[in-house]
């Protein structure tokens, strides 16, 4: 059997928690080398563990009471999962700064530790964002080089080949040297993750042309052009889509209005095209004709497949996901602390970072 890698989860995250971290992490350590440590209250988890699981063997024919119960009892001793017991949690409700001060051993918190004390190799929650962030600087601290660490989202283009944009939301102000760390560690992980040999970097702006932007823009612009990188200058908000860039830096305010631009519009787009294909006999027939195209098309648009986002700059592994994340989105967070611990990122991009260069995949 292959090496389990360790994952922490925080249990008390999502809008429906525990019930989707629950699932997700089942889903995970069925189908991925992971161990799953789940940070919350142990009462709920295990009565969670046990109602999931008694759903997977409900098909199962059993003779008889004391056969089902041997049979759920093999099922969960066999699952790679590892409970963290706390009875404090953050909700979306909580403001970051007063949850860390009042909740000091939230299971985010404690999720958070299990990395630094190299318990786990990564920590993911869709937990509150901010609260998220805040702890994760307070209790991993920065790679050194990173001023700020930055939220790094995978956008789908029309080329197939999904684009990063950093930053969406953890710095609303940023200065010059944030951009270019930004764009550092966007090369990297687009390196590292994406499999892109020389990325094509972007600075997001409202004209291609050298001149066009704001202050911040304009000066970054010109520090952008002295890094060792592919450097393709600015790039425009239909550039995030359409494949022109692997890369695309910006400060978080102008990212998450675009991120959450993007949000809205996919959900409106699939709404609507559900709406047409619904509308009369006709569309029906075609839509029937059309599933598998149009399920490979949602496939490319849904956020549960990319499973969250990575804090990217922290000394450890941290990925925030939806607050609706359900256990398809959980699992897949899990997937991608995994690969981005495995990947060596964090390591490359401090390299990066000291040398101010592009540190090259191993073959």
């Amino acid at each position: 059997m292959p090496q389990l890698l360790d994952i922490a989860l925080d249990a008390m995250g999502s809008d429906k928690s525990p019930d989707p971290e629950i699932r997700g992490a089942i889903l995970a350590c069925r189908n991925l080398p992971v161990r799953v440590h789940l940070v919350g209250p142990e009462d709920r988890i295990r009565a969670g563990l046990r109602a999931a699981a008694r759903s997977s063997l409900r098909r199962n024919q059993m003779r008889n009471a004391s056969e089902a119960r041997a049979t759920l009892r093999k099922y969960l001793d066999e699952l790679p999962i590892v409970i963290h017991h706390t009875d404090e949690w953050i909700t979306m409700d909580d403001k970051a700064a007063t949850a860390i001060r009042k909740k000091p051993n939230s299971s985010m918190r404690l999720g958070l530790k299990l990395v630094k004390d190299k318990t786990v190799s990564g920590f993911f929650t869709a937990g509150n964002t901010g609260a998220a962030m805040a702890t994760s600087k307070m209790v991993l601290g920065a790679l050194a080089g990173v001023d700020r660490p930055a939220l790094a989202s995978i956008m789908p283009t029309s080329s197939g080949q999904p684009s990063i944009l950093l930053d969406v939301g953890a710095n609303v102000d940023c200065k010059v040297q944030h951009l270019v760390q930004f764009a550092v560690m966007g090369n990297v992980y687009a390196r590292r993750m994406l499999g892109i040999a020389n990325p094509r970097v972007g600075l997001l702006s409202i004209g291609e042309e050298e001149t066009k932007g704001n202050e911040l823009t304009l000066e970054a612009f010109a520090a952008l052009k002295e890094l060792p990188i592919q450097f393709m200058g600015n790039v425009e908000g239909r550039d995030i889509y359409n494949g022109t860039a692997d890369v695309i830096v910006c400060d978080g305010f102008v990212g998450n209005v675009a991120l959450k631009t993007s949000e809205g519009l996919a959900k409106l787009f699939t709404t609507e095209l559900r709406a047409a294909l619904t509308s009369t006999v006709t569309a029906q027939v075609g839509a029937l004709l059309s599933r598998k195209a149009f399920g490979e098309f949602k496939k490319r648009l849904d956020y549960t497949e990319y499973g969250g986002v990575p804090l990217l700059g922290l000394r450890g592994v941290c990925i925030i996901g939806h607050g609706s994340s359900n256990d398809r989105a959980i699992f897949n967070g899990i997937r991608v602390a995994a690969e981005f611990s495995q990947a060596g990122v964090n390591d490359s991009i401090e390299e990066a970072l000291a040398q101010r260069v592009a540190v090259p995949v191993e073959t």
